[in-house]
């Protein structure tokens, strides 16, 4: 009697699209928020641009929207001193990033929403879009400003490839690395491919629409402030965000497309690259409760 040859499993990897890879001018970076998480991760882009630039990468060009401005309330949380009371968010971050680093990255002290766009419809363009944004409905008005603008514009230089979200509550956070659309795969003998990573919004959309129920009213204190987001929670989070980026760069193949972070217990668990038809994601289940319920940062 003859016995079926078993076939292993090829592990699921993302291959980045080549255009990160191998571009011929800088990477434009969109980062949506300069608040906490926002202005942390700023630092760690430019960071990873002068990395990269020494390995012969032409870099990234970073454009930060925020049209909130420094108050009391943010010092210590976020990365704002005392001289930057009033000031625009963007406006400070990316005026110190520029001296500290050489490089010519632009504030734009705007919301990043439709009527913005409809007025100078460039600043759209971005091979990535990072957002740093406190509500659900910004994330749903940025997904669906990412696929209109692929959809007409993907032919064109700089169009919208990857949207890295972060989102967190006190002491938990998540982040998602999503495609605007498919990536075209090469084939592959040892890996099976996997050309679309689900949108934040679709993936977890029942999830966000609860979360804005959540009391979103701006603290009046840095004391407040820390009984809403734990001190590092951001840090955290960015540092982790910007592993995941750098991986991108630096091996080209996705294993994992994201984590949850549980700063309070030190757990991170990745997300995993799945076939599409396996992109269901389990929640982690914070320990004395029956109930999960995802916050936005």
């Amino acid at each position: 009697m003859r016995t079926k040859k078993l076939q292993a499993v090829k592990p699921a990897a993302h291959i980045v699209e080549k255009t990160l890879l191998n571009p011929y001018n800088p990477i434009i970076v969109n980062l949506i928020g300069a608040g906490g998480t926002g202005s942390q991760f700023l630092t760690a882009l430019a960071r990873m641009n002068h990395a990269l630039i020494a390995l012969n990468h032409p870099g990234l060009m970073v454009r930060v929207f925020d049209d909130d401005r420094v108050e009391e309330a943010n010092l210590g949380r976020q990365l704002f001193s005392m001289a930057e009371l009033g000031l625009h968010k963007a406006v400070a971050l990316v005026n110190r990033i520029n001296l500290f680093f050489g490089t010519n990255w632009k504030a734009i002290p705007e919301r990043y929403d439709a009527n913005m766009l409809k007025e100078e419809p460039e600043l759209a363009m971005a091979e990535l879009t990072i957002s740093c944004v406190d509500t659900a409905s910004a994330r749903f008005e940025i997904a669906d400003l990412l696929s209109i603008i692929y959809n007409s514009k993907r032919h064109t230089y700089h169009h919208p490839l990857y949207w890295m979200d972060f989102g967190n509550s006190k002491e938990t956070g998540q982040v998602i690395l999503s495609t605007i659309a498919d990536i075209q795969q090469p084939a592959s003998k040892k890996f099976a491919v996997v050309s679309r990573l689900p949108l934040v919004t679709e993936e977890f959309k029942e999830l966000l629409e609860s979360s804005e129920k959540a009391d979103n009213t701006p603290s009046c204190s840095l004391a407040e402030a820390l009984t809403r987001q734990d001190l590092f929670i951001n840090s955290a989070l960015a540092n982790l965000g910007a592993s995941l980026l750098w991986q991108m760069f630096r091996e080209g193949m996705l294993f994992n497309r994201g984590f949850f972070l549980n700063l309070k217990d030190f757990r991170a668990q990745p997300i995993m690259v799945t076939p599409a038809e396996c992109n269901e994601v389990k929640l982690p289940k914070p320990k004395n409760s029956k109930r999960q319920t995802k916050k936005v940062a």
